[in-house]
């Protein structure tokens, strides 16, 4: 049985209960509990003797955001390699080299017919001059670019064969060299750029890819043949065959501008963007599931329905049939 509350502390003789009533209400008691430290007594005669000065009101200039924030690794410095600035290059050549040659086309094509008009009515001096001036501006013009253009893209296929392999931890087994001279020397470069790209792929390829990359080799070796003729229907005797020439030439140009679109998306596609540089999307494909239960019962074939009349001749025959049995018996 426990003893009756002691007013003073048996150890300090501390007050341990205010003078009044033992079991009286907290809200009517005259103490509280106060907690302090050991040292007070000492700290309170510090603080009395010697005051500390008050300094500025703490605060954040800022939202903190200690904790918050999870500062990602620096990024590793990426040495500077010539050809990487020029293939990033790659994407504007190509349209500038498809608007060259799209402008060149079309400036052969006024000229033919300007040759068709000029058959019958003589032509003014200022539009020979001006057909002139654009066929020979633009045809100088867009094989510099189709060069400028080239260059970007051998650069782009040595740093593109070159991540390939390093993801796969390995390098890759052509030299640079090798690559370069495979897609300029003439002749040689309908092959191996083909090859290249197809290397390019890996082991296991993207069904999509390897045949874009077909696709873009079939049409380089058909660019590659235009050209050939083309250069060599310059040098055609008659009249007849130098207007034909011209028809040529354009219809070459804008084949060229068709192929640079050609190659545009076939270098995006490697990279997993469509033809305007944009992220393609993945399809993915379900496989369709029967439902757990039937939702329609499937129509069972059963005996076909007899029609009405049907049914009334048999009745018909029936009677007919129990009238001769009872005449007979």
């Amino acid at each position: 049985m426990q003893g009756a509350p002691m007013h003073w502390c048996p150890r300090c003789r501390g007050v341990l209960l205010s003078p009044g009533k033992v079991d009286a209400p907290a809200a009517q008691r005259n103490y509280r509990w106060v907690a302090r430290r050991p040292d007070h007594r000492t700290r309170r005669a510090a603080a009395s003797s010697a005051p500390a000065p008050l300094g500025p009101t703490p605060h954040y200039t800022e939202t903190p955001r200690w904790g918050l924030l999870d500062a990602p690794p620096p990024a590793a410095a990426v040495p500077a390699r010539p050809l990487r600035g020029l293939a990033a290059r790659r994407d504007r050549l190509l349209v500038a080299c498809m608007t060259a040659f799209l402008l060149a086309g079309l400036a052969e094509y006024g000229r033919y017919l300007i040759l068709l008009r000029n058959r019958t009515r003589l032509i003014p001096e200022w539009l020979l001059w001006l057909s002139d001036s654009t066929v020979w501006v633009f045809g100088t013009l867009a094989p510099i670019v189709a060069l400028v253009t080239a260059l970007s893209l051998v650069a782009w296929l040595i740093e593109a064969r070159r991540a390939a392999f390093a993801a796969d931890g390995r390098r890759d087994p052509r030299r640079r060299w090798t690559l370069i001279a495979g897609c300029v020397i003439p002749g040689v470069n309908l092959v191996w750029p083909g090859v290249f790209l197809t290397e390019l792929l890996g082991t296991d390829p993207d069904p999509r890819a390897l045949r874009a990359v077909r696709i873009w080799w079939a049409g380089w070796v058909v660019s590659g043949l235009v050209l050939v003729v083309a250069t060599l229907w310059r040098d055609a005797g008659t009249l007849q065959a130098e207007a034909d020439g011209v028809s040529f030439t354009g219809f070459s140009n804008l084949c060229a501008a068709g192929f640079a679109v050609l190659t545009l998306w076939t270098v995006r596609l490697l990279e997993g963007r469509d033809l305007r540089g944009a992220a393609r999307a993945p399809h993915r494909w379900v496989r369709a599931a029967d439902p757990a239960q039937v939702v329609i019962a499937p129509v069972q074939p059963g005996v076909p329905a007899r029609s009405e009349a049907v049914e009334r001749a048999d009745s018909a025959d029936s009677g007919e049939n129990a009238l001769e049995e009872v005449v007979a018996k």
